[in-house]
């Protein structure tokens, strides 16, 4: 009965755990947006460590078998933690990181001043270097993505 307690116990804390790495992932996302393709990437590495995160837990507890109440347990330990903590951590720490990297974004472009200005004199009409790059990269982003779309709807068409 004791080990059965301590199970749910560390499944309960399991729950919390995993809630507390998708806020950590949630306030990255806040404060460095990005389209839904890379969001997709990290949801999906994040399942992926989920996934063998409980399965270590459930192979070192109870040799791999699958244990209803531990499960009912991780759900607890993440409807609890979404409810009492996750609000508050997202916003106010996304807020606060928000805010020191614009401070820090601000402090840098002052510093970079007189860079810029002595820059400003050498651009070409053509456009400087770094607008080229990313030019070439958006213009390759655009390539794959209707490479993409082109063989989805071949695959669909076939199936």
């Amino acid at each position: 009965m004791a080990a059965e307690n301590v199970f749910l116990l560390h499944a309960l804390l399991m729950g919390i755990f995993i809630t507390f790495v998708y806020d950590l992932l949630r306030i990255f996302r806040r404060v460095v947006p990005h389209g839904g393709f890379l969001v997709s990437l990290e949801d999906l590495g994040f399942w992926i460590y989920c996934a063998a995160e409980v399965f270590l837990m459930m192979y070192h507890e109870s040799d791999g078998n699958l244990r209803w109440f531990a499960v009912i347990g991780a759900l607890v330990g993440m409807f609890a933690y979404k409810k009492l903590v996750s609000p508050w951590f997202v916003k106010y720490v996304s807020l606060a990181l928000g805010k020191a990297l614009q401070a820090m974004g601000k402090t840098v472009w002052f510093l970079l001043k007189p860079f810029r200005a002595a820059n400003a004199k050498v651009k070409t009409a053509a456009g400087t270097a770094g607008g080229r790059l990313r030019r070439w990269i958006r213009n390759c982003g655009r390539h794959v993505k209707k490479r993409l779309t082109f063989f989805l709807k071949m695959l669909k068409m076939t199936l």
